[in-house]
């Protein structure tokens, strides 16, 4: 499963604005940080707005911040309110499924509980939990605020023939 960009943005802007919580923070600011178009942005921080999870202020000296407390806003809701399908697979939709396998097929089940391990590790993080201070939790790895040790970040695996020839991809 893939995150949609749009989701990737909205993570994105909440982040920032979480880790800015002491002043404004443009559009133009977001797009140059994160090399992202303004109009793509202004249809996030729209939709955000809307949800009550950003303030935004128009004009001259205008930008936005983050309204709820980063504590309070959970990731699993973020993504479920930006992604449009989660049907991992045919039969999870009972109006569409053809499948021939579905009376005895025990994929959906598998699935099903993936998904929902999936949500609860989403669930399980907040905002505030992804925007802690790095120096702080250096070389460790950081808990959520419910006591939780959160994954730490990993790198993209060097294809091998890169790595044969010394180089990173």
């Amino acid at each position: 499963m893939r995150l949609s960009e749009y989701t990737d943005y909205t993570l994105r802007v909440l982040m920032y604005c979480a880790a800015h919580r002491d002043r404004l923070v443009t559009i133009g600011e977001l797009a140059e940080h994160h090399g992202l178009s303004k109009n793509h942005l202004m249809k996030v921080v729209n939709d955000l707005a809307r949800q009550g999870l950003l303030e935004t202020t128009r004009g001259r000296g205008g930008g936005l911040r983050l309204l709820a407390e980063p504590e309070t806003i959970r990731i699993g809701d973020v993504v479920r309110a930006t992604e449009t399908d989660f049907r991992l697979v045919e039969c999870f939709d009972a109006t569409t499924n053809a499948c021939t396998l579905t009376p005895s097929c025990r994929l959906k089940h598998l699935f099903d509980d993936a998904l929902a391990g999936y949500f609860k590790a989403l669930d399980g993080a907040t905002l505030a939990d992804m925007t802690h201070g790095q120096s702080a939790t250096k070389g460790k790895s950081p808990l959520s605020q419910t006591g939780r040790k959160l994954p730490a970040v990993v790198a993209a695996p060097i294809p091998r023939r890169a790595a044969r020839l010394g180089r990173s991809a």
